[in-house]
């Protein structure tokens, strides 16, 4: 917490703002619109499932479409493929930034459509902050004419090429979880081009209530709106935003000097400087041929047994049991990445004590 979300809360209490909506998530509509800007519109929601939800919906799929969908990332991209009763396609990544590999997609694209179903939309993911390849992917998008929904849930504060994440979409979608580089205790956002777009998903987020003095509904909607307390917390958390993107930032460096000298250690990182990564989650992977037999769940135990906690990468979709009959197209780039790879401790409070400890248990298993 950055120390004002208190001040937005107390207000919520004083004007009696308690239920959904309000003038806080007005004001955390307005934040990150400004902040994201070209033109971004941007509702508040429940969550970043929610978002991608209603991005879907907006998107026309539906019952029977297909929709490609990176294969390494976490399980609330897919899913709401499924709620739309619609087939995921899984797609590998590629080894530089560790997204959606455009080969393998237009490759996926190409396939689909000679056995007559060509994909509705692509869902592409700024894993741990690191931006896609923009270009690459747009590039492949444009030229079949599907559009992308871009997954930012952990990418707020990232750019390309000076562009903001979540802009580059044709509807992008935000998270705030606790996790996440700043929260709402729980809520995401869904970005549009147009203000047309963003009061459709409005309409669908509060149940499709039509325009009629009383309770009328034509379509089925959904109760996926942010309430006014977390939309507080938000803007609280907006004041402090580059301030944690900064913080995340010197976990990072911190890794990169600590695993300087040790080989078989790789700290994922941008591939040029057109990419400007938030690094929500710091990680690695590690090549147990040169590092003498020590492997990801080495490290990972060692770490447990000081309580220090770690987590291997995200476990690709196609190889999740609800997921693993659903088509996959690529090698096994992403499935190396989850064998060798671990995200490590990146939160914005921790302190030098914590880095200390961190660092000393690091270079004592690589000896």
């Amino acid at each position: 917490m950055g120390g004002t979300e208190q001040n937005y809360i107390q207000e919520v209490f004083d004007t009696n703002w308690i239920a959904p909506l309000g003038p806080n998530v007005t004001g955390f509509e307005q934040d990150l619109e400004q902040y994201l800007g070209h033109q971004a519109h941007v509702g508040a929601l429940s969550s970043g499932t929610a978002a991608i939800h209603l991005g879907l919906i907006l998107l026309g799929v539906s019952k029977g479409d297909e929709v490609l969908v990176q294969t390494h990332t976490h399980n609330a991209s897919a899913n709401p493929i499924i709620y739309q009763g619609a087939t995921p396609v899984f797609v590998d990544s590629e080894a530089q930034t560790w997204n959606i590999c455009p080969l393998a997609l237009e490759q996926a694209i190409q396939d689909r459509i000679s056995k007559g179903k060509k994909p509705k939309a692509i869902i592409a993911v700024h894993l741990y902050g690191v931006p896609y390849q923009v270009e690459a992917i747009r590039a492949v998008a444009d030229k079949y004419e599907i559009p992308i929904l871009e997954d930012s849930a952990e990418a707020l504060g990232s750019s390309y090429k000076g562009h903001k994440c979540g802009t580059f979409g044709d509807i992008g979608i935000l998270l705030f979880n606790g996790n996440k580089i700043i929260t709402t205790s729980g809520g995401g956002a869904i970005v549009t081009k147009t203000a047309a777009l963003k009061d459709k998903a409005i309409f669908y987020a509060t149940q499709a209530r039509d325009a009629a003095p009383h309770y009328q509904h034509s379509e089925i909607g959904y109760n996926y709106r942010m309430s006014n307390i977390c939309a507080g917390i938000g803007r609280g958390q907006m004041e402090v935003l580059d301030e944690h993107v900064a913080l995340r930032r010197k976990m990072h460096d911190f890794y990169v000097a600590v695993f300087a000298s040790i080989e078989g250690v790789d700290v994922f990182s941008t591939p040029n400087d057109d990419y400007f990564a938030n690094y929500w989650l710091s990680a690695i992977t590690i090549d147990p041929e040169k590092t003498n037999g020590i492997t990801r769940e080495t490290l990972r135990l060692a770490l447990e047994a000081a309580n220090i906690e770690s987590r291997p990468l995200w476990k690709p979709m196609h190889l999740q049991p609800i997921f693993e009959r659903y088509p996959y197209y690529g090698s096994n780039i992403a499935e190396t990445l989850f064998e060798n790879g671990l995200c490590l401790p990146s939160g914005s409070n921790l302190t030098d004590e914590d880095r200390d400890r961190i660092a000393k248990l690091i270079k004592a298993v690589f000896g």
